[in-house]
């Protein structure tokens, strides 16, 4: 059995929720989608997510969400992390930390997708041993889900290839995010996983990462902190689809998608669900 998962990029604030709620019931259509994950780290505000918003992504269609090193910018999203079976934060922080290591979801054809969120080391914050994580992970998570998905949130693209080459036959699909840049090398691997080193974002891609490009330069040139605002113009989603077979656990293909906004929005930077937007101006 062939399964098509969906894996969209780090989701930035009001217009990225926005055009999820838009646009990707019909993108799954047009796809034959089984299964989508989405990063949505970034969704309240440009940082965190909030309960409020897991359930609006929850509804839009999203199956599994995970999230990266701002998973806990937003504190009461603590007890979803807890109570919820389809959210992860990165599996390599603190055993103690709150949250799941992975998530599962049963498709309607009955092939079940699993995913697991790693943070890189390189240019991030202290974090336990991304490799000894997954090694710990696999043997138990093989025996819940039939294909198996790995998101490397990591900086340094080195970091992320390595990953990939890793898990290469370990599992169906590797693909990077947290640099809200896509990039072409878009792969499968010698022993048959999909590979990707970042999917992009999804939010205003004019823009400083999501962010307005104006309040971005004023903080790199001053060196002050200044609140980063979310950017709202020329609004896409970003991400790959990958083709597994669900018998031999071995993607068929990867290819990244792009899809532009049909109906833009006003420029909003949060609603009641976002919480306040960060100041300092962290990415």
């Amino acid at each position: 059995m062939k399964v098509n998962v969906l894996c969209i990029g780090d989701v930035v604030g009001r217009p990225g929720r926005r055009i999820l709620s838009q646009q990707l019931v019909p993108l799954v259509k047009e796809h034959a989608i089984d299964c989508v994950i989405v990063n949505a780290e970034n969704a309240a505000g440009g940082s965190g997510i909030t309960p409020q918003i897991y359930e609006k992504l929850c509804k839009y269609g999203v199956h599994l969400i995970t999230l990266g090193d701002h998973c806990y910018r937003k504190k009461d999203i603590i007890p979803v992390l807890e109570g919820k079976n389809n959210i992860v934060r990165p599996a390599n922080l603190s055993p103690y930390a709150a949250g799941k290591d992975y998530a599962i979801y049963q498709t309607s054809k009955g092939v079940t997708v699993g995913v697991v969120t790693l943070i890189g080391r390189i240019f991030m914050k202290p974090a336990d041993c991304p490799y000894a994580k997954i090694d710990s992970i696999l043997g138990k998570l093989r025996n819940e889900a039939d294909v198996i998905f790995v998101e490397m949130h990591a900086e340094a693209t080195s970091e992320k290839i390595a990953m990939g080459y890793y898990l290469d036959g370990k599992v169906s699909c590797v693909f990077g995010t947290h640099t809200h840049v896509v990039t072409a090398d878009e792969k499968i691997l010698p022993k048959g996983t999909a590979y990707i080193t970042d999917i992009g974002m999804t939010g205003a891609m004019d823009s400083v990462l999501g962010r307005k490009s104006e309040s971005v330069i004023r903080a790199f040139r001053t060196q002050m902190p200044y609140p980063f605002e979310i950017a709202a113009g020329d609004v896409r989603i970003n991400g790959i689809i990958a083709r597994v077979d669900g018998n031999t656990k071995k993607a068929e293909s990867i290819q990244r998608i792009e899809d532009k906004e049909n109906t833009p929005g006003d420029d909003l930077t949060y609603d009641s669900d976002d919480g306040r937007p960060e100041n300092g101006g962290s990415f």
